[in-house]
Order: structure tokens, then C-alpha cells, then sequence
């Protein structure tokens, strides 16, 4: 289907899709397509910051920005970890001509091609849930502004996908946790609040979640420690 991706239809489109797809990893996958048809990109990626603000590549045009990617972290510096940081867009209009970062990255940079770059963090709640990474030949003030349109679609279809996934993982952990207390319930005769504790306290004195404890139990009848039979 061909699209004019300037126009406010091609992003009214895009909102329609990302309402519709599943999973974080399908939203993702969406904003990265919808990059590469937009912007004429060479490459584009989407980068979720996790727990710890630790960076975990979702969706990419290639495997090689993974890489790229890694050797940031191990480096601890470059560009994505600046933006992640720093919670700011950071633009590179000419790679060769970078003196921010190490010599070494900006040389596989220019080796594959990527000649000018742009990291637009997807921000919720004024902090970056992910970044938007964009690789190519070069960036028009045209093609940038369409970029931070991206971004903030981007932001708020992610937020809602990880919103979703918290719940769906809540609601799996409430059916976890109520079925190993039925197991405690009919084993050991006890009511509801008294198995309940139980597997609290284990999940205390063994420092696990809740649910694990109950995903234990319910799979090896064994209550962590416990050699039951």
C-alpha cells in the first residue's frame, strides 16, 4: 500500500496499527517499519530501557546495531547511552566529523554506511522508557520533525503495551498464588489467610517472589526446602 508518510493520515494509520498489535515486541517492531518507510532510514532500532536503566535491544533493521549497542555498554559511552542518560534527543549530522565518542565507534559507524544519526528518547512521564534510534545518509529539518511525531506515538503505543503486559503478568500471578493455596488448603487442611501465609513466608525466607514460590509448589508439589512427598 503506498503511503504518503509526511502526511497527518500516515501517522493517523500508524496510531490505528499500533492499537491493534500485541505485545510489546509487535509495537516496537511497528514503529521500526514505519521509520524505515518515513525517513528513507538506512537502519533504525528501538531500545527499551529496563530496571537498572539497562538498555535491551527490542526491534532493528539489523543485527549489527546490537552490536554497536554492546560495545557502547561495555564502553559505557556513546550515543544511546547518552540519550538514555541525559533523557535528551542526541543528533549527529555528520558522523566522520564526531569527536564525542571513541574514534573506534565512529569508524564502524562510517564503515557501515551510516553518515548521519539521530537517538530520540520515547519518554513517559518526563523519563525514557525506550529510544528511537535512527541511521542514514542524512536528516532534512523535514524528516527530524516527522521523527519526534514518531517518537511520541512511539512513547505512548509502548507505554500502553507495557502497562498491559504489568497487568496480564499480575493477573497470572493472582491465578498462580490462589491455586498453590488450594493445593496447601486441601494438603494440609488449612483456610484461605493461613495458606496464604505460608507461602508468604516462604517467599520471606527464601527471598523469592511470591509467584515463584507458587509456581514451585504447584509444580513439584514441594514447597521450597520442603522433602515432601
Amino acid at each position: 500500500m503506498s503511503v504518503d508518510y509526511s502526511s497527518a493520515e500516515a501517522f493517523a494509520r500508524l496510531a490505528s496499527e499500533l492499537q491493534t498489535v500485541d505485545g510489546i515486541e509487535e509495537t516496537v517492531e511497528a514503529v521500526v517499519q514505519f521509520a524505515l518507510q518515513a525517513l528513507s532510514c538506512k537502519f533504525a532500532s528501538v531500545v527499551l530501557i529496563a530496571q537498572g536503566r539497562r538498555p535491551e535491544v527490542v526491534a532493528s533493521t539489523d543485527p549489527v546495531l546490537a552490536e554497536l549497542y554492546q560495545e557502547q555498554i561495555d564502553a559505557g559511552a556513546g550515543p544511546l547511552l547518552t540519550a538514555i542518560v541525559e533523557n535528551a534527543v542526541v543528533q549527529l549530522p555528520d558522523v566522520s566529523a564526531e569527536t564525542r565518542w571513541s574514534p573506534e565507534l565512529i569508524s564502524r559507524l562510517t564503515a557501515l554506511g551510516i553518515h548521519s544519526a539521530v537517538h530520540l528518547p520515547l519518554m513517559v512521564s518526563g523519563r525514557s522508557q525506550a529510544v528511537l534510534n535512527l541511521y542514514g545518509e542524512t536528516f532534512s529539518p523535514d524528516d527530524l520533525a516527522v521523527a519526534h511525531i514518531l517518537a511520541r506515538h512511539a512513547s505512548i503505543a509502548i507505554a500502553s503495551a507495557r502497562h498491559q503486559e504489568t497487568m496480564l503478568r499480575a493477573v497470572d500471578a493472582r491465578k498462580l498464588v490462589g491455586q498453590a493455596m488450594g493445593i496447601l488448603m486441601e494438603r494440609y487442611d488449612l483456610d484461605g489467610d493461613r495458606a496464604f501465609e505460608v507461602l508468604r513466608r516462604y517467599s520471606q525466607d527464601y527471598n523469592r517472589k511470591l509467584r515463584d514460590v507458587a509456581q514451585e509448589l504447584i509444580d513439584t508439589r514441594k514447597l521450597p526446602g520442603r522433602d515432601q512427598t
